[in-house]
């Protein structure tokens, strides 16, 4: 190559790499930077083809029932739902009825049913009062059966007589003696029974057992015992509606306390026993007020005891479980006996009760008695007491 050839080559590479090199070695320009703001960004699919998104997506046909948009504001309660014959409430009817008809009781019915008598009352087995879990519980579509040791008692024993077989304690002060502290120990339960299974308002045929221990101690000398009375016996009861029955036996007896002989060595001991043919009559004037009447005649008797005697009395207490609050009772009842010429006492109990769902009764009350007294060893002695007492009820 010739010399001339060389120096045009050399001269037009030169001529063309001098703006690039040019604009590198200017002072004067700035290095270029990437701006943060202005990430380069990718067209990136949102799916990968061939792969399926998690988690898949299924449509399901809606489940939620169709309601009417508005609702009547009021529905009949409890208390103004009709009842059926068998004292069941009748079902409410269906919201979505548009042909509904809502049985009411108005209050004048309402009314009338808790003015009427005995007999119309309990009529056809009709409830006393629609609120009253007791009266549901009347419904003559209960089937009878045969139960062995059944819970319930077809006649409760009388509160206020202080001669019934239960567990008791009243602590008494006598207007003309002593503080006395008289227990009772003892109880009525079912053996067999045919009829409903109820326990607190039982229909049928009910055999009772019952004994007690009726002992007073005396709080003005140690706690001397006085006297001990017993009673005893079996008892056959029924129930229909309000109405209750009762026929039985009883053996009733009495014993002086040794420590009383040591402290009145002159008195003389009775032999008092009564063996008793027993018949007692009880209704219902509603679900919590009985009235009762007794006749006890004894076919055999000792120690100035005499056949006849006649119990009468009332008794206020719910039939239904009270829970923990627990509510008033209030008893009265009379005890007239032959051997007192006809003459008697009467008690008078008031207090607070709480019912289990099972019957069993606690209560706690003051009692007030006047009359001739109940322990047998001494008939012939006037009392007057007030106290308070505890009594439990099988």
């Amino acid at each position: 190559m010739s010399a001339q050839r060389l120096f045009v080559m050399i001269f037009l590479a030169s001529v063309g790499c001098t703006p690039l090199m040019a604009q590198m070695l200017s002072p004067t320009t700035a290095p270029q930077q990437m701006v943060p703001s202005s990430a380069p960004s990718y067209p990136y699919p949102s799916t990968l083809a061939g792969t399926a998104s998690y988690p898949p997506t299924t449509s399901y046909p809606s489940t939620t029932p169709s309601y009417p948009s508005t609702y009547p504001s009021t529905y009949p309660s409890l208390a103004q739902n009709d009842l059926t014959p068998q004292g069941r409430v009748a079902p409410a009817p269906s919201p979505n009825d548009p042909n509904a008809v809502y049985p009411l009781v108005d209050s004048e019915t309402l009314s009338k049913r808790r003015e009427s008598t005995p007999s119309e009352l309990f009529a056809n087995n009709r409830p006393l009062d629609v609120n009253s879990y007791v009266d549901r519980n009347l419904g003559g579509d209960e089937p009878w059966t045969w139960q062995i040791l059944p819970t319930g008692l077809m006649y409760k024993s009388y509160l206020a007589d202080t001669r019934e077989a239960r567990m008791g304690s009243q602590w008494v002060h006598d207007r003309n003696s002593d503080w006395f502290w008289d227990a009772t120990l003892g109880a009525r339960i079912g053996m067999l029974r045919y009829g409903t299974d109820n326990d607190l308002w039982p229909q049928g045929w009910q055999l009772d057992i019952e004994g007690a221990a009726f002992p007073r101690l005396n709080m003005d000398h140690e706690r001397d015992v006085d006297d001990v009375d017993f009673r005893a016996g079996m008892v056959l009861t029924t129930r229909q509606g309000p109405v209750e029955f009762k026929f039985g036996y009883a053996h009733f007896c009495s014993h002086i306390g040794d420590e009383y002989l040591l402290r009145h060595p002159t008195y003389e001991r009775t032999n008092y026993v009564q063996e008793c043919a027993v018949g007692g009559m009880a209704v219902y004037l509603n679900p919590s007020l009985r009235l009762y009447g007794e006749v006890d005649y004894a076919f055999a008797t000792e120690g100035g005891a005499k056949p006849w005697g006649f119990r009468v009395g009332a008794d206020y207490s719910s039939p239904e479980p009270t829970g923990a609050c627990g509510a008033p009772f209030f008893a009265v009842n009379g005890h007239l006996r032959e051997e007192n010429d006809y003459g008697g006492n009467v008690s008078i109990q008031t207090g607070w009760q709480w019912r289990g769902r099972t019957g069993h009764l606690l209560r706690l009350g003051m009692q007030y008695f006047n009359g001739m007294s109940e322990q047998w060893q001494f008939i012939d002695r006037f009392e007057e007491q007030i106290g308070m007492g505890l009594w439990y009820d099988f």
